[in-house]
């Protein structure tokens, strides 16, 4: 079936579409009908069906023959080392694990916490808790300890998973205090903590609290699949909200299940047995749908790579992994191939390796500017897919559907909305927009399967942030527009729509054009307060390596194309060269924080953030040209 009619089918019955999508996923009771409506705006999927996320993921491949397929291949240049699980080898580990945890009184429906590095047993004590049908709630490897907290007195686990360390290039990260720290400062303590002992830092284990990872599994039972309903929340994953207080968006196990399972080959156009590799971590949405479950639901070899893209040891580190285990689809965000291609713009490293083997690179995390798309593509010399999704929704929402159809590629355009997505683009009052204006980017109720049913324990602050704005739609959060051939254009998060002495302008089109200019490697454009004009706009500029013209030049360049290409209505004056933008670890640009400091506002050290020393470094940029004067 083409797109067209795969999409027009999705919107006719939905209930019909994903029932038949359904049939793809080992049941242990089939669920009676697709679509549950719960009143008042709330729906759930597969409600009263029984199955199990470990059951799919690992043993039924087992059971048809694939036992002896690699599950998981680990390749860290972070330590020099290189290991394969198979899917038998899983099933026997994930088993071990989970009997240790119900010895230790975890069972369906408790919590357990999970803060791990990029190590296979991540995935192990994911799919261990999916076995007993345990709540997981994966934090961020490193995370603060404060932030850990709050995630401990919001989701309440029985026990926490994890290592003693976590690596960086040249340096180990220490999760045991911070473990300890957190614990302390939570009101709610957990039963008990499993800690992976890596040969890096051995931890120091409290008697009566912590057990050794290997030694809790010793004379243990290894645990059965429990089945659970389908509508039973296999994890909790906390998303950053603006009110501070974090969001447990929560994935139901059944939807989960049957749209992670119908995307790998639609989406990602691998077939049972395919190396698929997101280079991502296990905290962020894109570990969990597309390093742990998707590629293992499907029956995929799935790659867990503890390294960056840069530096590990240099810029040639993805296409020695694409090409040593021979990736069919590789997913990233656009800051990693800016990263590469900031420190190699001529792409020398790419020529070392074979990468005949490799069909398409995938893109999403944040906008992908149309200047990295063209590098990739001419690089690679294979289609570069952009495609646009959130932590809520767990899965994409528009892209290019490569396994069904592939559709014209439009740069700066993750292309379409896929099948049970009904995207609309309204305007501040909620009624919908011509093609080609910009508005808010909203989705018609209900959402399909494997989307956010609520947030953990917080039903009304689910309601509230989004589905107040527009009744009976989903609110993204993003504006864009759609053009006449319903391709969508994300332009930037409603708050960076920024308002220029009355003109509603998209700051993402402009970094857009200052991404075009041969000598910047990345960019950021930001509001900042301007008396006369309410905002104006202001651009960060990081220079590719081995540009060393006068700065004055480069920026006075790049306020003319903008002035070139969006026209004077931009009011775009402003541009400063700096050494870095600050970034959360998922490498999402902190725009707001910058906004703040340029502003002088008082401002949250964002939890996320990868290293707080780029902000005073900003200040200090921001300080040259007469913001940030406080």
């Amino acid at each position: 079936m083409t797109y067209r009619a795969t999409y027009d089918a999705s919107m006719a019955d939905p209930e019909g579409f994903w029932m038949q999508a359904a049939d793809a996923i080992d049941w242990m009771k089939p669920p009676s009908k697709a679509l549950f409506d719960r009143g008042d705006h709330l729906y759930e999927w597969f409600a009263d069906g029984m199955t199990n996320g470990c059951y799919n993921a690992v043993d039924r491949h087992v059971e048809n023959g694939r036992g002896d397929q690699p599950a998981i291949i680990h390749d860290s240049p972070i330590t020099g080392t290189k290991s394969t699980l198979t899917y038998a080898e899983l099933q026997t580990r994930v088993a071990s694990l989970a009997g240790a945890l119900a010895a230790q009184g975890v069972t369906k429906g408790d919590r357990v916490i999970i803060y791990m590095p990029m190590v296979p047993e991540a995935l192990e004590a994911m799919l261990a808790c999916a076995r007993i049908g345990a709540i997981h709630s994966v934090v961020f490897g490193g995370f603060a300890a404060n932030e850990l907290a709050v995630r401990i007195d919001d989701c309440q686990p029985k026990a926490i998973l994890a290592a003693s360390c976590g690596l960086e290039p040249g340096r180990v990260i220490h999760y045991k205090p911070l473990l300890d720290g957190a614990i302390e400062i939570a009101a709610h303590k957990p039963d008990v903590c499993l800690i992976l002992q890596r040969e890096q830092e051995r931890a120091t284990l409290i008697e009566g609290r912590d057990l050794d990872w290997h030694a809790a599994q010793n004379g243990v039972a290894p645990a059965d699949c429990v089945p659970v309903e389908g509508n039973h929340p296999a994890y909790i994953l906390y998303t950053s909200g603006t009110t501070g207080a974090p969001k447990g968006v929560v994935r139901a196990t059944g939807g989960h299940l049957v749209a992670l399972h119908w995307t790998m080959k639609n989406i990602y156009n691998v077939d049972p047995g395919d190396v698929f590799w997101a280079a991502s971590d296990v905290g962020w949405v894109v570990g969990h749908s597309y390093i742990c479950y998707g590629p293992l639901i499907h029956g995929n070899t799935t790659i867990v790579f503890e390294g960056k893209p840069v530096g590990t040891p240099d810029a040639g580190t993805f296409w020695r992994v694409i090409e040593e285990h021979k990736v069919r689809s590789f997913f990233t965000a656009p800051t990693a191939i800016r990263a590469v291609k900031r420190e190699d713009p001529k792409g020398e490293y790419k020529a070392k390796y074979d990468l005949s083997g490799l069909r398409a690179l995938y893109l999403a995390g944040e906008r992908a500017d149309p200047d990295t798309i063209e590098w990739a593509q001419d690089l690679l010399g294979v289609p570069v897919y952009d495609h646009w999704w959130q932590t809520e929704t767990g899965y994409t929402i528009a892209g290019n559907p490569a396994g069904l159809e592939a559709l014209p590629v439009k740069v700066g355009s993750p292309t379409v909305a896929m099948p049970g997505y009904d995207v609309q683009i309204l305007d501040e009052a909620g009624h919908p927009q011509e093609p080609g204006e910009l508005g808010a980017i909203a989705i018609k109720l209900p959402l399909p399967p494997g989307t956010l049913p609520t947030l953990w324990n917080a039903t009304d602050r689910f309601r509230k942030s989004y589905l107040t704005t527009f009744p009976g739609y989903y609110e993204t959060g993003d504006a864009g527009m759609m053009d006449a051939d319903g391709y969508l254009y994300i332009m930037a998060r409603t708050d960076d729509v920024i308002n220029v002495a009355g003109h509603r302008l998209s700051t993402g089109a402009m970094e857009e054009v200052l991404a075009g200019h041969p000598d910047v490697a990345e960019c950021a454009v930001v509001g900042v307060s301007d008396p006369l004009k309410g905002q104006s706009p202001l651009g960060l500029l990081c220079l590719t390596n081995g540009v060393n013209r006068p700065h004055g030049e480069i920026t006075g360049e790049c306020v003319k194309l903008v002035r070139e290409k969006i026209g004077p209505v931009a009011a775009f004056k402003n541009a400063l060269v700096v050494d870095r933008l600050p970034k959360t670890r998922s490498g999402k640009i902190l725009r707001a924080t910058v906004v703040k400091i340029a502003d002088n506002q008082e401002f949250k050290m964002p939890a996320t953030i990868d290293d707080p020393a780029i902000l005073d470094e900003i200040r200090t940029a921001l300080q040259t040209i007469g913001y940030a004067k406080g």
